[in-house]
């Protein structure tokens, strides 16, 4: 009694210390999806189960804050009408879906409901988070910092023993040990709880780093971004994860083809200043980081299954789903890997049991929503990739241009990873997904700033339409 006690108040002391400024809420969020591992494994482990919520909590107030204390501008939610349509329809079927009777209570719907539609609001939050690009582009060359620590804490954990108090995960002393990869190497995690989280946060920064990367900077900051580079290369191996060296692949080439294709003088200059980070890299993995390269390469060559195979059974998976239920499925939330400690703490009873293993997220989407609610969902993810590629076409900013196209190749790479019950992905897609609606305003911002400079050399002044600045 006294520990839920304790978690209420604290739970209730975030909810008023973040509705203080829902827009540094939403960017605390952010930062506690990389220190939330650190608290669950070495700070509070015995509040790890509370932690993991943290975020939620701080969000939730930031929503709160927004939608009941806050101007809301009606204007952004009808500017793309037909994502509000996918995702009404989406949330009514995904509400059917949370009372599904196969789930034996509708406590594992209410938390199926929160793993797919609780950061869905940072599509339309996100949008006034900045005013103008150098803001998003100061935000994102701070939050880069953050690798700097977490790829030094992966490197003293990769060349640390799987006994070392560094290689621990949140799930304490009842969970298994530490996975290896070939030659005896840990599989790092860096800050964050497990295994996905850091291959998450790795391919997010990537996509980030690399619009950052070209654009014009002081020179202290393009050696940081140099630092940056390099500790994903060499961490990346370390995770021992073939689907995140292989999306990094993916993303950069797709990143380079597309942004040639586009414009061949800025694919040019993208290049050229790539060379450098490009050396420095290969020398930091085949010479200081060859033993991670080794160990990667060992694993891939070692492990039973191919990238292409699983791949192709993403795919496949669920169509073979959905002739266990029909059109129904077995209920938001029945694949949650938290069940059985969720149906523990509330004492609720056993559902129905699903007959067939599951691993990929979209044959998880198949079972639990059938296939009306997996057409709803993955129409709404194409429709908002679509979306994003139009922005690319759309936008003359060479920084904001080309962080259009970086998540755009991201959002395309990882259309069949884990999403809605990695929740680490799950913050970085919807927040790169508000993109689609800030990226055009902050290029507007920026034309109308170039206006109004130019009106005040000649003496005249603008206005621009939607604001108060004049």
């Amino acid at each position: 009694m006294n520990n839920i006690l304790l978690a209420l108040f604290a739970a209730g002391f975030i909810f008023l210390l973040s509705a203080q400024n829902w827009q540094r809420s939403i960017k605390a969020v952010l930062v506690l999806v990389v220190l939330e591992g650190v608290l669950r494994k070495w700070v509070l482990p015995q509040a790890s189960q509370f932690i993991y919520f943290l975020k939620d909590f701080v969000l939730i107030s930031a929503y709160l804050r927004y939608f009941l204390l806050s101007p809301v501008q009606i204007r952004l939610f009808t500017q793309k009408t037909t994502i509000l349509v996918l995702v009404g329809c989406m949330a009514v079927w995904g509400g059917i879906q949370a009372f599904n009777p196969s789930l034996g209570s509708p406590i594992i719907g209410l938390f199926g409901l929160k793993n797919y539609f609780l950061y869905i609001p940072l599509i339309w939050l996100v949008p006034q988070m900045f005013g103008t690009e150098e803001d998003l582009y100061r935000f994102i060359r701070h939050y880069l910092l953050l690798l700097i620590p977490v790829g030094l804490l992966a490197t003293a954990q990769f060349f640390s023993p799987p006994t070392s108090p560094l290689n621990v995960y949140a799930w304490g002393e009842e969970g298994p040990a530490v996975v290896t990869s070939g030659l005896d190497t840990v599989r790092v995690t860096g800050t964050f709880s497990y295994l996905t989280g850091y291959s998450t946060y790795l391919l997010a920064c990537l996509c980030l780093l690399l619009p950052i990367i070209s654009r014009p900077q002081p020179r202290l900051w393009q050696t940081l971004t140099l630092v940056e580079g390099a500790l994903i290369v060499a961490t990346s191996f370390m995770t021992g994860s073939r689907g995140l060296v292989f999306g990094s692949v993916l993303l950069i080439a797709g990143y380079g083809f597309l942004l040639a294709a586009a414009s061949f003088s800025n694919f040019f200059r993208s290049a050229r200043k790539l060379i450098l980070p490009g050396i420095i890299s290969f020398l930091l993995v085949s010479q200081g980081a060859r033993l991670a390269f080794d160990s990667f390469v060992n694993r891939v060559e070692t492990v039973n299954d191919s990238v292409t195979t699983r791949i192709s059974s993403s795919f496949l998976q669920p169509f073979s789903n959905f002739q266990l239920k029909g059109l129904d499925g077995y209920g938001l939330g029945a694949t949650f890997q938290a069940n059985s400690i969720i149906r523990r703490l509330f004492r609720l009873p056993p559902g129905e049991t699903i007959p067939v293993g599951y691993e990929s997220e979209m044959g998880r989407v198949a079972l639990e929503v059938g296939p009306i609610g997996f057409f709803l969902w993955y129409g709404l993810r194409l429709v908002l990739l679509f979306s994003l590629f139009r922005v690319f076409l759309q936008l003359t900013h060479p920084f904001l241009r080309q962080l259009a196209l970086s998540t755009f190749v991201y959002q395309s790479v990882t259309i069949i990873s884990q999403m809605v019950y990695n929740h680490t992905a799950s913050v970085y897609h919807w927040f790169f997904y508000g993109f689609i609606l800030l990226l055009p305003y902050l290029e507007r911002v920026h034309q109308w700033q170039h206006t109004q400079q130019f009106g005040l050399l000649y003496g005249h002044s603008t206005h621009f339409t939607g604001t108060s600045h004049q």
